[in-house]
């Protein structure tokens, strides 16, 4: 190992990972000292074991915030998903796993297909600045993105102001419709979320390391091992690169 990954991604002696407590497929609870713990934790643990130092988890309560954090000194690596905005400062990895974003829509909606939902009147309730928001922020051209702070904030909004649709990972929505009698998850998916590793632009060699990290985990069975593990289900595999 090249001693600049060292000193890139461990500058402390201790790897701090950025971790985003909003994602409840990827930490699914805490241990009893109060970290973290699901997927993306036990990944982040096993990146500080192969580098052969500590690891100390930074919690984020939205992706947004993690983002914004990435040059500052704040995190070495973060475990977020991957998108286009959030690459102008981190360098990622290619996914190590996947979550289907699609739509749900209430009892009645005259929606029947994801290809009608971008159209002019339809106002889409969406967690905002979510992996799956920014995407629709890049692609929504008709409909009218309204934005909550968090996954409850836009359930809350989606019933109570009547929205004709809400945006979400597949697996929250599954839980969603459970409460709302007669509504619908349509078919499909409009984007799968990645979920990555990055850390700052400039750290190429620590970047390099981490991308290899993740091929490997992927091809040996380490991040199905970790899903099976804290039970998840609505996450898969990412393809490898």
């Amino acid at each position: 190992m090249s001693p600049d990954v060292l000193t890139q991604l461990a500058p402390t002696g201790v790897l701090r990972a950025g971790i985003n407590m909003g994602n409840f497929l990827l930490v699914t609870g805490r241990s009893p000292s109060g970290d973290p713990e699901g997927v993306s934790p036990s990944m982040a643990r096993a990146i500080a074991d192969r580098l052969g130092v500590p690891v100390r988890y930074v919690p984020y309560a939205r992706p947004g915030e993690l983002a914004d954090a990435a040059g500052t000194g704040a995190w070495d690596i973060g475990l977020i998903g991957a998108e286009p905005q959030r690459a102008e400062k981190i360098a990622f990895t290619a996914a190590y796993c996947e979550i289907e974003a699609t739509y749900l829509v209430p009892a009645g909606s005259p929606i029947a297909s994801i290809a009608e939902v971008d159209r002019a009147g339809v106002r889409i309730s969406v967690t905002a600045r979510s992996a799956y928001d920014l995407w629709l922020e890049r692609n929504i051209r008709h409909a009218t993105l309204v934005r909550s702070d968090s996954l409850d904030g836009a359930l809350r909004r989606f019933v109570e102001e009547g929205l004709e649709v809400l945006a979400g990972l597949r697996p929250r929505l599954l839980t969603d419709a459970e409460a709302l009698p007669g509504s619908r998850i349509l078919e499909g998916k409009f984007t799968a979320v990645q979920q990555a590793i990055g850390t700052a632009r400039g750290n190429e060699a620590g970047a390099a390391f981490l991308r290899d990290f993740v091929e490997e985990a992927k091809a040996s069975g380490l991040v199905a091992t970790f899903i099976e593990r804290h039970k998840v289900r609505g996450l898969s595999v990412a393809p490898a690169a």
